[in-house]
């Protein structure tokens, strides 16, 4: 996934603090960049009196953007139907959950939520992880939101991946662009293996759409925070519909425990087939992102290095795949 290290270059500050006044009515006296986050720019926002906000922008195509109302509006019902601890999106002031700006970015706001932050990776204290499990059991237990939408199991940007493994120019965007080259060259058979297992594992998932579930998507320690009145699950751009596995796959420290509790919580009992298929699809996913970043005009920045470095691990686990 990729990591957001500086802000965009064509969204400035003041353009931002306009959008906030406009839309949310926060007069912004400060705007504090965070590299904090994978997928979207985000910023602490202080305004007059010391009220404070947190704000989240994606660089999205109009497609994504639907898809990203549909997220978010899923958050914004499961907080409004009693999930306390789902952090969802201040309303603007027409009561979107995300607005347009300069037409590829979405901006959202949300409350400021005081407590303890986590990083992105593995869970170090069971307590947190059996909190984790526990919120995830009452979002699969909520009735789904009219605003929801179904998983349809594809993966962004895969066409461009098939593209380049069939040969395709890339042109030269950047200092990276011949290197991916080089790489997807080199690992066509993997990757194509890999593309291959995902589209058996799908055809398994279809095959049991009665049950899925409101998911949240990335539900990883770095998506939480334990405020001093309980626990919160942020970040709920990728909810969709789907099956359980969805938001397990990487919750189970490897013994099985975590999900022999849910099966004990909630009585379905999940596939491996379907765990398997995330799994794999967090890969593919990140792999077709960097990919798709690579082929566009880009610098070198310090983005772009984190970028090349879990390109190059993510394709080294692909190929280790049986």
């Amino acid at each position: 996934m990729r990591r957001m290290l500086t802000p965009p270059p064509d969204l400035p500050d003041d353009l931002l603090t306009a959008t906030l006044a406009r839309h949310w009515a926060i007069e912004a006296v400060g705007l504090e960049y965070l590299p904090v986050g994978f997928g979207s720019h985000h910023w602490a926002v202080t305004g007059v009196g010391d009220r404070r906000w947190f704000v989240t922008v994606d660089e999205v195509v109009p497609a994504a953007f639907e898809r990203l109302l549909a997220a978010l509006g899923t958050a914004a019902a499961l907080r409004a139907d009693g999930l306390d601890f789902v952090v969802a999106p201040l309303p603007a002031a027409e009561g979107a959950v995300a607005v347009r700006v300069a037409e590829r970015f979405a901006v959202a706001c949300y409350p400021h939520v005081a407590g303890r932050h986590f990083d992105f990776g593995e869970f170090r204290e069971e307590e947190h992880r059996r909190a984790v499990l526990d919120m995830l059991v009452a979002v699969h237990r909520a009735a789904p939101p009219a605003v929801v939408r179904p998983d349809d199991y594809t993966i962004a940007h895969r066409e461009e991946v098939e593209s380049l493994l069939s040969g395709a120019p890339i042109p030269a965007t950047g200092p990276y662009a011949e290197p991916m080259r080089d790489l997807l060259r080199d690992t066509a058979t993997a990757l194509r293996r890999g593309l291959a297992r995902y589209d058996a594992l799908v055809a398994a998932a279809r095959a049991h759409a009665d049950r899925a579930v409101v998911t949240h998507g990335e539900p990883h320690a770095g998506n939480t925070i334990h405020a001093p009145d309980g626990w919160r699950l942020i970040d709920w751009d990728t909810a969709l519909l789907a099956p359980p596995e969805r938001d397990l796959w990487d919750l189970d420290p490897g013994d099985g425990s975590v999900l022999a509790a849910y099966t004990a919580a909630t009585g379905v009992a999940l596939e491996p087939a379907l765990l398997d298929l995330y799994r794999l699809r967090w890969d593919l996913t990140d792999t077709a992102e960097y990919v798709h970043r690579f082929r566009w005009p880009h610098t070198g920045s310090a983005d772009d290095v984190k970028s090349w470095k879990n390109l190059r691990e993510l394709i080294s686990q692909l190929a280790d795949l049986p």
